[in-house]
């Protein structure tokens, strides 16, 4: 089995998740919809926990055998979790409250929860999706950056679970399954919303059922369950198929997120076999920046909408080639935000903090 670190199918993977949950938040922007969006789209906040099981399966991947070893630094962890997430989190929240404050200042009309001065402390320490922030303000996105960091702070229970079920995968994707389905059950009945609902408030607990599906997949993978190309290959085809239809469909959140975890291990699966499948360099250039993608859609929307509204009169509702030209757009900013601010400050704080840099396909 090939253990290289950098599984190049599942990094692509993260910038076809980024883009699920761009075109969740950019579909009402467009006119021609009339307001409704295809059902696929409109699962698009599922994106984020497609992230969330990618990062249970990443980070036991690149952590759990120095676990096993005994040689895993808890403190080396977090630094690192934190240069790789921080910096751009506090760069969009910066940039969020200066296109706030600017566009106050001349006269245009904001969303007063944007400059949330009560929430800004819990923003500042990650601590938004643990129920500490009165208001969804700043850089909303950045809640699910918060219910990731409360999964680092946790990380060595999930590994220690893991561990304990090492060589009974298959039990702990069942376990993993079963916990994810009782959660997306029950909590609806306590809370009167979806779990896959929760931002600010129970975002932190919507990180853990996705998060231990991801640490069982990755053990499921260890075992070797698609050794030729061909199969891995086929699978990945028939779960793209199925978790399309699923949302076509209307099937359950729960059901279309069991179905991320099979994904990712047939991804997985084709790098164990040696195959360049999903591995081109144009995709994992776009996986890197997955992360930039995410964190500045919301920043971006702001920025476009009102400024063509300024320059040309438009409401929220953009014509088609604008729209497109509003909807690329993301990448090329999320590449600026990537190469200026992301990777730079990441690599500066891993350098304060005199650790050995680690190259990790995933973001979480």
């Amino acid at each position: 089995m090939n253990d290289a670190t950098n599984i190049k199918p599942l990094t692509a993977l993260r910038f076809y998740a980024a883009m699920w949950v761009v075109l969740y938040h950019f579909w009402p922007n467009l006119a021609l919809t009339g307001g409704v969006r295809p059902e696929f789209i409109a699962r698009g906040y599922l994106g984020v926990e497609l992230f969330f099981v990618l990062s249970g399966f990443i980070l036991c991947h690149v952590y759990l055998p120095a676990v096993e070893k005994g040689s895993f630094s808890y403190k080396n962890f977090l630094w690192a979790r934190i240069a790789r997430v921080y910096p751009l989190h506090i760069a969009t929240l910066a940039g969020v409250g200066v296109m706030a404050l600017t566009a106050t200042a001349v006269g245009m009309s904001i969303d007063p929860h944007i400059l949330s001065w009560r929430s800004l402390p819990a923003n500042l320490l990650l601590l938004q999706a643990w129920g500490l922030a009165p208001e969804a303000g700043w850089n909303h996105p950045s809640w699910s950056i918060s219910a990731e960091w409360f999964a680092y702070l946790t990380f060595p229970l999930f590994a220690a679970a893991a561990l304990a079920l090492k060589a009974r995968p298959y039990i702990a994707a069942a376990g993993a399954a079963a916990l994810l389905a009782g959660l997306y059950l029950v909590f609806p009945l306590l809370s009167g919303f979806a779990l896959t609902e929760a931002t600010i408030v129970w975002g932190a607990l919507r990180i853990v059922p996705c998060f231990a599906l991801g640490c069982a997949a990755w053990l499921v993978w260890r075992s070797n369950p698609l050794p030729r190309a061909a199969q891995a290959a086929g699978a990945a085809a028939a779960l793209v198929l199925a978790i399309a239809l699923m949302a076509a469909l209307r099937a359950h959140d729960a059901l279309i997120v069991m179905a991320f975890g099979g994904l990712i291990v047939s991804l997985a699966s084709l790098t164990s076999a040696g195959s360049r499948i999903g591995s081109s360099a144009a995709g994992v250039y776009l996986g890197e920046i997955s992360y930039a993608v995410y964190m500045v859609c919301i920043p971006w929307k702001l920025l476009f909408v009102n400024g063509v509204h300024k320059l040309f009169g438009y409401g929220d509702q953009l014509p088609l080639g604008l729209w497109l030209v509003f909807l690329a757009g993301v990448v090329p900013i999320a590449a600026l935000a990537h190469h200026l601010v992301e990777r730079p400050a990441r690599n500066w704080l891993r350098g304060l903090g005199h650790r050995r840099q680690i190259v990790q396909p995933g973001f979480a």
